[in-house]
């Protein structure tokens, strides 16, 4: 009996072996694709904010009751067009004031003119002392003095009575309009009149982490960043609901520092609007595309995700099936690029990887 338990161990142990043997000799026919190195077009996604070229918030100058609202909420103006009349009848009586004081100041000039002519006269003929003579001309030079003072007076009043009619400063859409016909506005009010927003151009505002940024001057040529800019291909603007907008964009400027809150820093891109088509407070994502010389892409159903990594089943020369570690750069459609773990030449297996075992033999189709 004791000889029969250990033939019956041996022989299952055997049979054990044979049968590991077996499995990892099993031939498959399978789909296999050799890896090349490729020059691609990659593209990277931000979220991005909209803004107006310009956004103009409307002010008074001067203090008065509203008298007239030319425009409505939403209208689209052009820059010098009327949007608001402030009462202008103190200020009408400011500009006759400073033309009365300037009046007077240019009668005390001739008054003095005609003192200076006199004792000059009687100074030449010896009648009168030298001393009237120049008490006469510094009383002219007062006068002079007082003229542009009551000339810079009377256009202070006329540009206080411009104020009451406040015009467009830019073509634009007009925002809320919170005061009404008859309310009392100045300058120190904290709330505007009305926003204006110039939106033939937008800009869409967009942060890149120091990673991302560090990826940037890598992915580029150029001898500074003013040049990597240059070089960079139109950026595009995905919109909030995934539609595509219609014109393309271009990197304007980067900010010269991190934010030190979130790590990150401002970039700016410029699209066109004809259609008016964007709003100051639209969202979207910025696609940054950038051109990987010597990618190597394979395809998502090629790979296999174990405990938070991406393996492939490799195949060697005798081709069996080695499963390898990769690391991948991005994502494109139904593509991995890889980064590390793969390189030109190799063959693996392109769908179908999760049955297959370490050391399988693969019948390349």
């Amino acid at each position: 009996m004791k000889y029969l338990i250990i033939f019956a161990i041996a022989g299952l142990s055997f049979s054990c072996v044979s049968h590991k043997q077996e499995e990892e000799n099993q031939t498959f026919k399978l789909s296999v694709i050799s890896l090349r190195e490729d020059s691609v077009t990659l593209y990277t996604e931000f979220p991005a904010r909209i803004e107006g070229k310009v956004n103009v918030n409307i002010r008074p100058q001067v203090e008065g009751y509203i008298q007239k609202i030319f425009i409505e909420e939403g209208a689209y103006v052009k820059a010098g067009q009327p949007l608001f009349k402030i009462d202008d009848r103190q200020y009408i009586e400011q500009v006759n004031t400073a033309k009365a004081n300037l009046n007077a100041a240019l009668a005390a000039l001739k008054n003095a003119q005609l003192e200076v002519d006199k004792y000059t006269l009687l100074s030449g003929n010896n009648i009168t002392s030298d001393f009237q003579l120049k008490a006469a001309q510094a009383q002219y030079e007062t006068a002079q003095a007082n003229v542009e003072q009551q000339r810079a007076a009377l256009e202070t009043a006329n540009i206080n009575l411009g104020f009451t009619l406040i015009k467009s400063p830019v073509d634009g859409f007009i925002g809320r309009i919170p005061k009404r016909i008859g309310s009392l506005v100045s300058a120190s009010d904290m709330q505007a009149l009305t926003t204006l927003s110039d939106i033939s151009e937008v800009y869409a505002y967009f942060s890149m982490s120091e990673k991302d940024f560090l990826r940037f001057n890598t992915r580029y040529e150029g001898e500074d960043l003013a040049d990597k800019l240059l070089k960079v291909k139109d950026v595009s603007l995905k919109l909030a609901d995934d539609s595509q907008y219609p014109y393309s964009g271009k990197i304007q400027m980067i900010n010269g520092e991190f934010d030190t809150n979130t790590g990150a820093i401002s970039v700016r891109a410029m699209f066109q609007n004809p259609n008016h088509l964007l709003r100051t407070g639209n969202t979207g994502r910025i696609i940054l595309p950038y051109i990987e010389n010597k990618a190597i892409q394979i395809p998502v159903l090629a790979t296999l995700d174990i405990q938070d990594k991406i393996f492939v089943v490799r195949l060697n020369q005798e081709n069996k099936a080695e499963r390898t570690a990769i690391t991948i750069d991005a994502k494109q459609g139904d593509y991995y690029i890889v980064r590390t773990g793969l390189k030109g030449g190799d063959r693996i297996v392109s769908k179908d990887v999760e049955t297959i075992k370490e050391g399988s033999i693969i019948q390349p189709e």
